[in-house]
């Protein structure tokens, strides 16, 4: 029998409000549709003019939920859950019939997901690669064994075959403590850390009433996970008499892979880095206090400024130590030289 809530536009759901329900219209919906949407994306088909209730179009997204309210939504079709080959270009630093390691550029989403189904490594990767991704490591994520953020760049290393995959996951899963694994970031932060070395050992999880953001928690909460990040600061730019600066250029050792690690981690202990809107935002009016030339080049910086710049590994096959490094990509070597220039 066919969907009778199919049409040619979409699929149309009918979803009533129950005694309980209260709060933002987009908030609601978001949670009665599950995972598959988010709430960016929930918010937009409402502002599309897809939600309506009693026949009239809603299209604020901040409409209160009443208790009995029955709202139809008109949902875009489902896409399909196997990513397609996509001629993506790929910087490639090393490949064999096991592995192949590229530097990510900034922009390019990891795995296919709500809101980025296509353009991603993966469509790139299986384009490269062929058939010999196919179900390593789950449909959506052929051959991923670690991940960067989207406006993170830097080293990745990919499986191509079971036995790397499984050999690569041990790897990242034991975080370079009884295996040669080894991961180094460089970052550009506000301000300078109190000591030019030192170790952030403080446990994260989900942010309270954001699951994309991420938190520093207590360590015996429910969802908290260790992380322990290890630094150096490799430069200081503007620095006072004082010893303190404006920013600097850090380096990261990661001891644990937590989602947005360094991010949290650095904003924890007051640096957290430029460009980085979701932990930093407070920090962009320092760039005011930055010659016009630097403050121009770090207002138009887009993203965070952090790159994966090595990776250590032991082939899975060889046994052989592998070290891939990659120099700062061009843009934030642009911001650091504006960082460089002395003050008017």
């Amino acid at each position: 029998m066919s969907d009778p809530f199919k049409q040619a536009a979409g699929i149309r759901k009918v979803l009533t409000a129950d005694e309980n329900a209260e709060g933002r219209l987009d908030a609601w919906m978001t949670g009665q549709l599950g995972e598959e949407f988010s709430r960016s994306r929930v918010k937009a088909l409402i502002k599309e003019g897809q939600v309506s209730v009693g026949g009239k179009i809603l299209a604020d997204p901040q409409k209160k939920v009443r208790p009995g309210d029955t709202f139809e939504i008109l949902l875009p079709e489902p896409e399909d859950p196997t990513p397609k080959g996509e001629n993506i270009p790929l910087d490639i630093l090393y490949e064999d019939d096991d592995l192949i390691v590229i530097s990510k550029p900034a922009g390019l989403v990891v795995h296919p997901a709500a809101g980025n189904w296509t353009g991603t490594l993966v469509n790139a990767l299986i384009y490269h690669c062929g058939d010999s991704l196919s179900g390593i490591g789950g449909v959506r994520r052929p051959g991923i064994v670690h991940r960067l953020d989207k406006d993170t760049t830097g080293v990745m290393v990919v499986a191509k075959n079971d036995i790397s995959h499984r050999h690569l996951s041990l790897q990242f899963a034991d975080h370079g403590r009884t295996m040669p694994l080894e991961r180094a970031y460089q970052a550009i932060v506000w301000g300078r850390p109190r000591t030019l070395t030192g170790t952030i050992d403080a446990p994260l999880g989900r942010a309270v009433g954001d699951r994309t953001r991420r938190a520093v928690k207590r360590s015996e909460t429910q969802d908290a996970d260790e992380a322990i990040t290890h630094y150096e600061v490799l430069e200081r730019f503007h620095e006072n008499p004082d010893a303190t600066s404006l920013a600097s250029l850090v380096e990261c050792h990661l001891e644990t892979g937590r989602t947005h690690q360094i991010r949290v981690h650095m904003a924890h202990i007051g640096h957290p880095l430029l460009g980085d809107t979701v932990y930093g935002a407070g920090f962009k009016t320092k760039a005011n206090l930055l010659p016009d030339a630097a403050r121009k080049t770090v207002n138009a910086f887009g993203r965070q400024a952090l790159h994966a710049y090595m990776l250590q590994f032991e082939h899975p096959r060889t046994g052989e130590v592998m070290h891939f490094e990659v120099p700062l990509p061009e843009d934030m070597e642009e911001l650091a030289d504006a960082l460089r220039a002395e003050r008017e």
